[in-house]
């Protein structure tokens, strides 16, 4: 397999550097006054991951507004979450603006989340392609196979928690679409869905070891310890809304092939440091400079 597919998550990116260099009122505004941290952190650390990947194929994905799919199934999904800071807020565009003039393709779809696009992007490329996603969001580990690794990201620019199919299955001891039912147990008090009180991953990861799903947990009930029935019985509709709302949706409606004939992708240096000095990026430029430019 030749080609290597990076994934991003976009927001991901903007929002972890925006917050490391906020809280230090960090801000490196532009010419016009407007913030431009966390799109300098973006594209620092896009760089960065191109680096260590060296991608044939890139593609950023992105969230597309509040309302999902899955508000339709649970309306307080990720509602609870508080508005973005005023700094932020012009950066929403002006990332995606940066992005695609860095000649990275933005792909987002109304009504999905980025993880449900990344999600069908690596299900459908993965069959042919290696596929590096990285994002900020322990969910998408249930989108590893043998041909997808996922790089949480961790420290700095270029420090990862990086998992292939075989690290994850030494560790959980499950396949990653198990993640899956585990969530299902635990809720995600991130995205604002319940899961069952009283059951966190340590117990969670035990039943869906022993018995293999959330399904197969609840046609054995009657082998659980007391406590655990009571509470798997009183929070059963949440197990189940649980379940359905912690998987990522890997059919988005996607012209896939399309896609990555345009996701086809060679870094130029030079290039990338003139669009961000024209844009009053300088911080940025001189990263790429300092980093990646031979002496």
């Amino acid at each position: 397999m030749s080609n290597r597919v990076l994934l991003v998550d976009g927001m991901a990116l903007l929002f972890r550097h925006f917050y490391a260099t906020s809280i230090h009122n960090q801000y490196m505004r532009n010419r016009e006054g407007t913030p431009t941290n966390g799109v300098q952190g973006f594209i620092r650390h896009i760089f960065s991951a191109i680096e260590d990947i060296n991608p044939t194929h890139i593609a950023v994905c992105w969230d597309m507004g509040q309302q999902t799919f899955r508000n339709e199934v649970f309306t307080a999904y990720k509602q609870h979450r508080p508005a973005p800071p005023d700094e932020l807020k012009p950066q929403f565009d002006l990332v995606k603006q940066m992005s695609e003039a860095l000649g990275f393709i933005n792909i987002g779809v109304q009504n999905y989340e980025a993880d449900d696009v990344i999600g069908t992007l690596s299900n459908n490329l993965s069959k042919e392609n290696k596929i590096y996603i990285v994002t900020g969001d322990k969910d998408i580990l249930q989108c590893i196979n043998p041909n997808v690794q996922v790089w949480l990201t961790k420290k700095g620019f270029n420090i990862y928690n990086r998992y292939d199919l075989e690290r994850y299955q030494a560790e959980y001891n499950l396949n990653p679409l198990q993640l899956i039912d585990i969530k299902a147990f635990m809720g995600d008090s991130a995205d604002g869905y319940p899961g069952v009180k009283g059951i966190g991953e340590k117990t969670a990861l035990k039943l869906i070891q022993q018995y293999q799903s959330v399904e197969n947990v609840i046609n054995h009930i009657d082998e659980l310890t007391p406590g655990q029935q009571k509470k798997i019985i009183s929070h059963m509709d949440d197990l189940k809304l649980s379940k359905q709302l912690a998987a990522i949706h890997t059919e988005v409606p996607l012209d896939i092939e399309a896609l990555f004939n345009k996701m086809q992708y060679q870094v130029d240096y030079i290039n990338a440091m003139q669009i961000c000095d024209d844009h009053d990026l300088k911080v940025s430029s001189k990263f790429i400079n300092r980093e990646f430019m031979p002496f």
